[in-house]
């Protein structure tokens, strides 16, 4: 039985990732951790919702095997420190966390296992192979990556988008990145950034290369939080086994 403390419980990932851990015949749920609603249930079962500020306590006490964490980046990088000295495996899905890469290496440094990545659909995981592969062929073309999420999304552009920004830039020795434009703008070599805000769009990803003549554009659109849900807990049972380090999504997709 694989035990689970989950980080962000009464938001609206880590409330499905519970109903996830909860549904699993192979998981159980240990801990749960918010700054809402604490002492409130976490889900069916007797565990109750610890105030986030404990976490290192409630690891200490409930000895899960991992932490999945889907919260905000100041805090999962608390969290993060909290699992490694409890030495509790790691599945953090929390977004925004590019300023923060080198100090999560020094704290992660090969002392756990941890499954970091910017999205856990195993349809965007293959996008940005799909964006690897292409643009190897259409390497001359114009790029630009538009991507749209739900009005309450803090972050921008997602660390999605960001992703495909850098598998891209990475096959083709180095691109720099334009956000947005406006007024006089011409273009040159460059990959364009735009993010959309509005409504309740769960996530929609597009890569536009666009030629003379004719254009190519791949696309993935999520269609509900359970995209993410499922590959969490997927990368919570391959982290089980995994060797010590930084993994990203590919390795526990074999992709």
């Amino acid at each position: 039985m694989i035990t689970v403390a989950v980080t962000g419980a009464r938001g609206r990932m880590g409330m499905l990732i519970i109903e996830n851990v909860t549904a699993a015949p192979d998981m159980e749920l240990v801990a749960a951790f918010d700054l809402r609603e604490i002492g409130a249930p976490a889900g069916v079962g007797d565990v109750l919702v610890s105030d986030a500020g404990e976490i290192d306590a409630v690891l200490e006490k409930t000895s899960p095997d991992v932490l999945i964490d889907f919260t905000i980046a100041d805090a999962a990088v608390t969290n993060i420190r909290a699992a490694v000295t409890n030495n509790v495996r790691l599945v953090v899905g929390t977004t925004g966390l590019e300023p923060y890469q080198d100090e999560i290496a020094g704290i992660v440094a090969e002392r756990v296992s941890a499954v970091i990545a910017p999205n856990f659909s195993v349809g965007v995981n293959l996008f940005w192979k799909l964006l690897a592969d292409a643009v190897l062929y259409i390497s001359d073309w114009d790029i630009e990556i538009i991507e749209a999420h739900h009005r309450n999304k803090k972050d921008a552009p997602s660390g999605t988008a960001m992703h495909a920004a850098a598998v891209i830039s990475n096959a083709l020795g180095g691109k720099e990145l334009v956000h947005g434009r406006e007024g006089l703008s011409p273009r040159g070599t460059e990959i364009g950034m735009h993010a959309v805000r509005g409504g309740d769009i769960i996530g929609d990803h597009t890569v536009l290369f666009a030629g003379d003549g004719e254009r190519i554009e791949i696309r993935h659109q999520a269609h509900s939080r359970q995209a993410f849900a499922g590959g969490a807990i997927r990368a919570a049972r391959w982290v089980i086994g995994a060797p010590k380090g930084i993994h990203g999504m590919d390795k526990v997709l074999g992709i």
